[in-house]
């Protein structure tokens, strides 16, 4: 039972990794648990050449329940993804009713079918590079997100992109 804010931070330590774990193993539903119901996210990424962000995906915790049950049907690359998040910042509210945290992530994508003389099957290759900027709801139990922003580096996406990262 968490008592105090070291508690906190290690509460949404804990609720970011299993996110990681979750979103490799395509488990969206039970991702989805881990956001509170007034929970939205965004997918954004900075372009110089326009001096503005480029949305590629935001929306509510309902309508992403709606998407991921939808994601069986897409016709999709099914080469795996694999996240590596590493937590930099974790700061929790004075009363500890809340917190906000800063992660680093790469994406790697393991093909499963040559795409091109560069890459055979069977190799794996950078697919995202960017940081999780998450606000937390917490209680002495749990940390859930309720908000997070999802900040590329890239600003190509390939296939499988429709997916959370």
């Amino acid at each position: 039972m968490a008592t105090n804010g070291v508690d906190i931070a290690n509460l949404v330590r804990d609720t970011i990794y299993r996110a990681t774990l979750l979103l490799d193993d395509q488990k969206w539903e039970q991702w989805l648990e881990l956001c509170d119901d007034s929970f939205h996210y965004a997918i954004k990424s900075y372009s110089p050449e326009i001096s503005r962000d480029m949305t590629y995906l935001q929306g509510s915790r309902k309508e992403l329940a709606t998407m991921v049950k939808l994601l069986p049907k897409h016709n999709t690359d099914h080469s795996p993804l694999t996240r590596h998040t590493s937590v930099y910042t974790v700061d929790v509210a004075e009363d500890a009713k809340s917190a906000r945290a800063i992660s680093s992530f790469v994406v790697y994508q393991n093909m499963l079918d040559g795409v091109n003389s560069h890459i055979d099957a069977g190799e794996s290759r950078l697919f995202l590079v960017g940081r999780y900027i998450d606000v937390f709801k917490c209680d002495d139990s749990k940390a859930l997100f309720v908000k997070r922003e999802v900040r590329l580096e890239n600003r190509r996406l390939d296939k499988g992109s429709h997916w959370p990262i």
